[in-house]
């Protein structure tokens, strides 16, 4: 069974921190570059930030750049988002992606994040 699942998410104030998880399993995971998404309501599903297979490439968008850092940890099959400083426009569920070449993307099923005072 391949399976990706987030968690970590909930409400936080504005300027605090959360940590996702991205838990995979069933495929070869080190083999895949890992993205995290996030979709905000009513709004499209837009990318945040996006590591390569092996670690040794990062990118984040703009928005989130400096705030946010992604890892992953292929011995455990894990990927992470650490979140710091978060906004209310960081607002929305966040999704985790496995991708490689010729074989379809995988997506997770979502973890709420809620920035509000």
């Amino acid at each position: 069974q391949v399976t990706l699942v987030e968690s970590g998410g909930g409400l936080v104030q504005p300027g605090g921190s959360l940590r996702l998880s991205c838990a995979a399993s069933g495929f070869p995971f080190s083999y895949y570059s890992i993205s995290w998404y996030r979709q905000p309501p009513g709004k499209e599903r837009r990318l945040v930030a996006f590591i390569s297979s092996g670690g040794g490439a990062t990118r984040y968008a703009d928005a989130v750049k400096g705030r946010f850092t992604i890892s992953r940890d292929d011995a455990n099959y894990m990927a992470y988002l650490q979140m710091e400083s978060l906004k209310p426009e960081d607002s929305g569920v966040y999704y985790c992606k496995a991708t490689s070449e010729d074989v379809p993307e995988r997506w997770g099923q979502g973890t709420q994040v809620t920035v509000s005072s």
